[in-house]
C-alpha cells in the first residue's frame, strides 16, 4: 500500500516537471459527466476529442452520469457531485458542463428499477427527465454555466438533447 502511494506521488510529482502536461490551475473549457461503464470508455473520448476538446475538459465519472448526480438512493453522490463542479468551476474556470447518459446504462436499472428503461421510448424519457433534471438545479445553482446534455448509443453516438 505504501508503495502504491510513493508511485502515485513520483508520477504527480514528474508529472508537474513535464513540459505540456496539464496544471492543476489554469482553465479547461467543461466538466465532463459520464457514467463509469467501461464499455464506452473509448468511444467518451472519442466523442470529446471530435468535438476538438481533448486535453481541454476536467471529466468527471458517476455511475448513471446524471442520475448518480441527482439521486435518493446514494446521497453521497450528489453531494461529491456539487463539490466537483463548484472546483471545476473555481479551479478551472469551467463555463460548460457536458453531460451524457448512454443507453443500457446498469444504474438506471438499478436506481430507477427496470420499469424505467423497459423498452427504448421508456429508456429515452427516463434519461431526457433526469438529464433536465440536473441541467435545471446546475444552471439555478451556477447561472453562468452553459450545460450540454446528450444520450451515448451503445455504438458511441450522442444524441443531443436542447
Amino acid at each position: 500500500m505504501l508503495s502504491s502511494i510513493a508511485l502515485g506521488g513520483g508520477v504527480a510529482l514528474l508529472s508537474s516537471l513535464t513540459p505540456g502536461v496539464a496544471r492543476a490551475a489554469g482553465h479547461a473549457e467543461a466538466l465532463l459527466l459520464t457514467c463509469m461503464d467501461y464499455r464506452l470508455a473509448n468511444e467518451v473520448e472519442g466523442y470529446m476529442a471530435a468535438r476538438g476538446l481533448r486535453d481541454k475538459y476536467d471529466h468527471m465519472i458517476l455511475a448513471g452520469a446524471s442520475l448518480g448526480a441527482l439521486n435518493d438512493k446514494y446521497p453521497a453522490w450528489n453531494e461529491i457531485f456539487w463539490a466537483h463542479l463548484d472546483l471545476a468551476v473555481q479551479l478551472h474556470e469551467v463555463h460548460r458542463l457536458i453531460v451524457v447518459d448512454h443507453r443500457d446504462c446498469g444504474a438506471y436499472k438499478l436506481i430507477l428499477g427496470p420499469d424505467a428503461v423497459k423498452d427504448t421510448e421508456t429508456e429515452w424519457k427516463s434519461h431526457v427527465k433526469q438529464l433536465y433534471a440536473l441541467r435545471s438545479q446546475v444552471t439555478g445553482r451556477h447561472p453562468h454555466l452553459e450545460v450540454e446534455i446528450g444520450l451515448m448509443g451503445l455504438d458511441g453516438k450522442v444524441t443531443q438533447i436542447v
